[in-house]
C-alpha cells in the first residue's frame, strides 16, 4: 500500500509571497532535497543566480515528511507578472541528465493548458478572499471550490487573449485563512476512523501519555471509549468535573444549541493526520470509511456522517488546485486547538493545571505550527523554528522507532506556551496586521468566570504603534470587533450568571478593559483615515460601516465578517437574532446609548437579494478595494455558486 502512494501526500499550498521571497508547504512520504524552481509566463527558466535556496523538514513519521521550500533574494519576484513554479527532487540519481520535476505530472493541481501551477506576486492589494470555520462534516458544500473557479476563470480568458491581461478578473491577491481552519475538537467518526488509518499507513509517531486512563496512542486507538465517547478517557483529578464540562463534553447551549464534541483529537499524530486528510484527497483513496465493531447506538450517526464526509472528500481535488495557485496566510482561533480556549481564566487553571489536558493544548498548537503557522512571515519565528528542528528534524528524529521523544516533547510544548509572536504583518499596500486574540488575553481579575479580554495591554499597544500614522491598513481579527448587539446582550446575561462558557462569550466588547483599549484605538487622532476589519468565527455573515460621532476627521472604519467556509448558524434562530437586533439596536435605537459603543455611528449594509442583515449561507469573502482604500466593496461568494453584494446605505457612502 504504501509503495503506492504518490510522492506527494498533501500540497504544494502556495504560502507566503513577496518581492523578496516565495515559500510552499507540501508533505511527501519520503525525505528529499526539494528546491523550487521558478519561471515567467512562457514558462522560460527565470534567472535566480543571486537567490538562496532554503529547505526545512520535519520528519512526523516513517513514511511522513512535511517540508516547507523557500526562494529568497532581493527583488526575485516583480508585482503584478504571473510566474509558474516547480519543485524538484535534487536527491534523484545523479547519473539522471535531467531534474526530476515533482509537479509536471501532477495533473490533479494544474488547470487546463497548464504545464505547471502559477501565481501573481501583488503588493497593491485589490481583490482579497477571507474565511473560516471549515468542518468537515458539516452537511454542506465546501466554499473553498469558489477560489478554484477563480483561478480557472482567469487563465481561460488569459488562454483566449494573451495580449488583454491588464482587462482580466484576476484571481484574489490572496486568501486570509482567519481561524478554524480544523475542528480538532469536533471531528465525525469516519474521519476519526480515516486519521486512524492514515496513522498506520504512514507510520505516524506515537506518544505517550501521563495522567489518562489510555497509556499511549495505541492504546487510546483500541480503547472501546474511543469513539463518541472519548470524554470517559479523562483524568481522575480533582475538579475533574469542572475540567470535563469546560474542555471535551457536549456543552447543553440553551441558546446557541449544542456542540458535540465527543470524537476530541487527542495525540499530534492524529492531528497531523487530520491536517492531512483536510487538505488534499490523496490519502483517502487509500483509507475505507467502512467502520466495523462499532456500537450499535453509534451506528446511525456514523452512517449519517459517512456521507457528509464523502461530499466533502468529493471536492477536496478542486481545493488542493486552488491552495495551489492563490497565497495563503493563516491564524488560528478555538476550533484549531480546542472549543472555548483560554476563553476566562478559570478555564486555563483547570486545562493547564493537568499534565493530560495541557499535553493535548500543545498538541494541537504544535500541529497548528508545523500545517499553517510555519508558513506565515517567519522574521519572529526562527527560534521556534530551531526548537522544532529538535524534536522532527530528519537528521535527528530516527522515523524507525515511532516514538516521540518524552522529554523534547514535554520541552517544545512549554516553548509553544510561552511564545507570544504568532501574529504577523504583510508589507503590502494596504498592509495587513494579523492579530492573534487567543494567546495573549486580558484575564479577569475579578472572576475566574468572566470571559478574557481577546488581547492584552501590552499586545493593543504594540498594535496602536504598527499602525499609527498609516494612511490605510487591513486588521484580520479572528472574532468581530463589531458583534451583532443583541447576541452580545445574550452573551453578557449569561456571563453575570457565571455562563460565559456555556454561550462562547468570545467578543471584544465582554471584557471592560479590551474593549475600552481597542474603542481609543479608532478614535485616536492618528489613527488611520481608513481601516478595514476583517473576522469569521460566528458562521454568519454581514458588513459595517463605523464612523466616530461628533468629529468631522472620523477614519472610515469598515468590518467585513464572512463565516463560514462549511459551516453555517442554525437558520432558525438566526433569523430570530437577525429581527430582534434589528427591533432593539437599529441605527437610531436609544439602547445603542447603553452600549461600549455609544460614540461610534455603525450601520449595517443590506446584503442584496436578503429581507435580513445577516447572511447565513457557506461561503469565502471577497473584499475589493481602490487604490487608496477609501472605497470598501464587498461580497459573498457563496458554495452554491451565488455571489451576494452588500450595498451601503446612502448615509455610510
Amino acid at each position: 500500500m504504501k509503495a503506492s502512494l504518490p510522492t506527494i501526500i498533501a500540497g504544494p499550498i502556495l504560502r507566503h509571497t513577496c518581492a523578496n521571497e516565495l515559500v510552499l508547504w507540501l508533505a511527501s512520504k519520503s525525505n528529499m532535497n526539494i528546491e523550487a524552481r521558478l519561471f515567467d509566463e512562457q514558462q522560460d527558466s527565470v534567472l535566480l543566480d543571486k537567490a538562496e535556496h532554503s529547505q526545512r523538514t520535519f520528519c512526523v513519521g516513517k513514511h511522513c515528511y512535511i517540508h516547507l521550500i523557500s526562494i529568497s533574494g532581493d527583488a526575485i519576484l516583480n508585482p503584478d507578472k504571473l510566474y509558474f513554479y516547480d519543485l524538484v527532487d535534487m536527491s534523484a540519481d545523479e547519473s539522471e541528465s535531467q531534474e526530476k520535476s515533482l509537479l509536471s505530472e501532477l495533473s490533479e493541481i494544474l488547470y487546463k493548458n497548464c504545464a505547471l501551477p502559477n501565481f501573481r506576486l501583488k503588493k497593491q492589494i485589490r481583490n482579497l478572499a477571507q474565511g473560516s470555520c471549515r468542518k468537515p462534516h458539516f452537511d454542506g458544500k465546501d466554499a473553498l471550490v469558489r477560489l478554484d473557479t477563480l483561478v480557472e476563470q482567469e487563465l481561460a480568458a488569459l488562454q483566449c487573449d494573451k495580449n488583454n491581461d491588464n482587462d482580466l478578473q484576476h484571481r484574489p491577491d490572496m486568501m486570509l485563512m482567519t481561524g478554524d481552519q480544523v475542528y480538532v475538537d469536533d471531528v465525525a467518526g469516519p474521519m476519526l476512523h480515516a486519521i486512524h488509518q492514515v496513522i498506520e499507513l504512514l507510520g505516524l509517531h506515537t506518544e505517550n501519555f501521563e495522567g489518562a486512563t489510555v497509556d499511549n496512542l495505541e492504546d487510546l486507538i483500541e480503547h472501546p471509549d474511543g469513539y463518541y465517547q472519548r470524554e470517559q478517557l479523562l483524568p481522575a483529578i480533582d475538579g475533574n468535573d469542572k475540567l470535563e464540562k469546560a474542555f471535551f463534553s457536549a456543552k447543553r447551549k440553551p441558546v446557541f444549541t449544542s456542540v458535540n464534541a465527543k470524537n476530541h483529537l487527542i495525540a499530534l499524530s492524529e492531528m497531523l493526520a487530520m491536517y492531512l486528510l483536510c487538505w488534499s484527497p490523496v490519502l483517502w483513496r487509500h483509507v475505507s470509511l467502512e467502520k466495523k465493531n462499532l456500537a450499535q447506538k453509534h451506528a446511525d450517526i456514523y452512517h449519517k456522517e459517512s456521507k457528509l464526509i464523502q461530499q466533502f472528500v468529493d471536492t477536496l481535488g478542486q481545493v488542493r488546485r486552488a491552495l495551489a495557485h492563490v497565497p495563503q496566510y493563516m491564524i488560528f482561533d478555538d476550533h484549531d486547538v480546542t472549543d472555548d480556549w483560554n476563553l476566562t481564566r478559570g478555564w486555563e487553571e483547570q486545562v493547564y493545571g493537568h499534565k493530560f489536558s495541557k499535553r493535548i493544548i500543545g498538541n494541537a498548537m504544535a500541529a497548528y505550527f508545523l500545517c499553517q503557522g510555519c508558513g506565515n512571515p517567519k522574521e519572529k519565528m526562527s527560534e521556534m523554528f530551531r526548537r522544532f528542528d529538535e524534536v522532527f528534524s530528519s537528521s535527528i528524529v530516527d522515523a524507525n522507532t515511532k516514538q516521540l521523544c518524552a522529554v523534547k516533547h514535554e520541552d517544545l510544548i512549554e516553548f509553544i506556551f510561552d511564545f507570544d509572536q504568532w501574529h504577523y504583518q504583510l508589507d503590502t499596500s494596504p498592509p495587513i496586521h494579523v492579530l492573534d486574540t487567543r494567546t495573549q488575553r486580558w484575564r479577569s481579575e475579578s472572576s475566574l468566570n468572566k470571559p478574557s479580554g481577546l488581547m492584552d495591554w501590552e499586545a493593543l499597544c504594540e498594535l496602536q504603534q504598527s499602525i499609527i500614522g498609516k494612511e490605510s491598513v487591513i486588521m484580520v481579527s479572528a472574532a468581530p470587533v463589531y458583534g451583532v448587539k443583541f447576541i452580545e446582550m445574550v452573551q453578557k446575561i449569561f456571563t453575570i450568571f457565571g455562563g460565559a462558557l456555556t454561550v462562547d462569550a468570545e467578543n471584544w466588547m465582554a471584557h471592560r478593559g479590551t474593549a475600552s483599549v481597542m474603542l481609543n484605538i479608532f478614535r485616536h487622532i492618528k489613527t488611520p483615515p481608513n481601516f478595514i476589519i476583517l473576522s469569521g468565527d460566528v458562521h454568519y455573515s454581514f458588513v459595517y460601516d463605523v464612523k466616530l460621532r461628533f468629529r468631522r476627521n472620523s477614519p472610515k472604519i469598515t468590518q467585513f465578517t464572512s463565516s463560514g467556509i462549511h459551516n453555517e448558524f442554525p437558520a432558525p434562530l438566526l433569523r430570530w437574532f437577525d429581527n430582534l437586533n434589528r427591533w432593539f439596536y437599529g441605527h437610531n435605537s436609544p439602547l445603542n446609548w447603553l452600549t461600549k459603543r455609544r460614540n461610534m455611528s455603525v450601520r449595517q449594509r443590506q446584503p442584496e437579494g436578503k429581507k435580513g442583515k445577516l447572511v447565513n449561507q457557506c461561503n469565502i469573502g471577497l473584499l475589493s478595494l481602490n487604490e487608496d482604500a477609501s472605497e470598501v466593496d464587498c461580497r459573498l461568494l457563496c458554495s452554491d455558486g451565488r455571489d451576494i453584494h452588500f450595498k451601503k446605505t446612502k448615509a455610510s457612502k
